[in-house]
């Protein structure tokens, strides 16, 4: 990473008497925060907050480079007392913010990269790079972390340890934060603790959940090639058709799922592609399928893929077609650390109440990257309800849809639940 700024180093992650910061077993609440207080002064904030969301939406970028997006962030943030750093194959910027006390280190963390994809959603801010869009809401993202960095170094008094505020480029399907943990992200100062807020239209607004153990699923790419003999149409007898084995093998793989899978460690495995032929009156000589796997526990993921082939393979081979089976492992299972987990819900709830925080029952089948940080470090990833005013939260256009709207009053809570998990593991 590239180092510009002029505020000191970061202090070194130790724990008030100088010793090692506490281990995962050891987060101990502190009410480090007035609720009421912090929630007033980022509402101040939500202003300037919404000017940057708004700016970065309407120049959405894409991949591991964003230079406009990398730019506005570094603007925002320009007249703080941080120690800025960029990346160096990536566009990434690490502010650290140091405390007035020692103590450990705190990753919060925005992403900032858009979707390949167009917009529909009818907002006069809407993009107007064609076939990008922030439908993942990483431009509230990197809004509310920048607003928190404001409001967490107005209070850079009542810290003991440091922050680094990262905000990360790639995290669609680019593998951004593990290009950052290479660039050394969770090294000087060495990363004790990570938190991050992902927004969702699918929850009430201003409201905050999240859980103990597996949050978001591994994702895995799965193409299966079939291949037999290609002939006429009119004399199927006289080809190996890979049509038909194809199609068995599709539904076949959902009969393995359902039944090979323990239902508590859940596999979703949808084949989204199916091609072959060119013309009507062809049998083709091969047919390729194509899908996603999604799971939740690292055992169940590595037998769906040995299951996997073992269908593919002997469907084909019972026809007397040959089949060729690829699976391109993605991110990994996003685990929320048990300890780090319930001290963010203990803080949700000195911040919110307890009516605007729920435990979620089960985890989300989409996948993140921040799965990456949580392998290294304890943390845990929240999500942000920002429904928009008079939807549905069942019935709102989802995230990665080209209509994706939300309430840009919830950042508040956003801005300030960053800071409230700050101050009280610092504080």
């Amino acid at each position: 990473m590239t180092r510009s700024s002029t505020a000191s180093a970061a202090a070194t992650a130790t724990d008030a008497d100088g010793g090692a910061a506490a281990s995962p077993s050891e987060f101990r609440r502190q009410v480090g925060f007035d609720s009421a207080r912090l929630l007033a002064d980022a509402r101040e904030l939500l202003p300037d907050v919404i000017e940057l969301r708004r700016k970065i939406h309407v120049e959405p970028e894409i991949g591991l480079d964003l230079p406009l997006t990398q730019a506005k962030i570094i603007n925002a943030i320009g007249d703080l007392d941080l120690v800025v750093e960029t990346g160096s194959a990536l566009s990434s910027v690490v502010a650290t913010l140091t405390g007035d006390g020692d103590g450990p280190t705190l990753l919060l963390r925005g992403d900032m990269d858009a979707l390949a994809m167009p917009e529909d959603s009818g907002e006069a801010f809407a993009s107007n790079h064609e076939g990008a869009m922030h439908a993942c809401g990483h431009d509230a993202h990197v809004a509310m972390l920048a607003g928190a960095a404001r409001l967490l170094h107005a209070r850079r008094a009542d810290l003991r340890g440091s922050i680094k505020f990262f905000f990360q480029p790639g995290e669609e399907g680019h593998h951004g934060a593990r290009h950052s943990i290479e660039e050394g992200l969770l090294e000087n100062p060495t990363v004790d603790a990570a938190f991050a807020i992902h927004i969702t239209p699918n929850r009430r607004s201003g409201t905050l959940a999240t859980r103990s153990g597996p949050l978001m699923a591994a994702a895995d790419e799965v193409f299966i090639a079939v291949t037999g003999q290609g002939g006429h149409a009119s004399m199927p007898h006289g080809a190996i058709d890979p049509i038909p084995v194809a199609c068995e093998i599709v539904t076949a793989l959902q009969s393995h799922i359902t039944r090979s899978v323990d239902a508590f460690k859940p596999a979703v495995l949808t084949v989204a592609r199916i091609s072959a032929g060119t013309t009507t009156n062809v049998i083709p000589e091969r047919a390729e399928l194509a899908g996603t796997l999604r799971t939740v526990d690292e055992r169940t993921r590595d037998e769906v893929h040995r299951g996997i082939e073992q269908v593919a393979t002997g469907i084909a081979a019972a026809h007397g077609c040959g089949a060729t089976v690829e699976i391109k492992k993605g991110y990994p299972v996003t685990v929320n650390h048990d300890g780090f987990a319930a001290f963010t819900l203990d803080v949700f709830g000195d911040l919110l109440g307890q009516g605007s925080v729920s435990t979620m029952r089960a985890p989300v089948m989409g996948a993140e990257d921040w799965s990456y940080v949580l392998q290294q470090v304890p943390g845990s990833m929240a999500f942000l309800g920002v429904c928009p005013d008079g939807e549905d939260p069942h019935a709102a256009h989802a995230c990665h849809s080209n209509r994706m709207r939300l309430d840009e009053d919830a950042m508040v809570v956003g801005i300030a639940a960053h800071a409230a998990v700050a101050l009280s593991y610092l504080g």
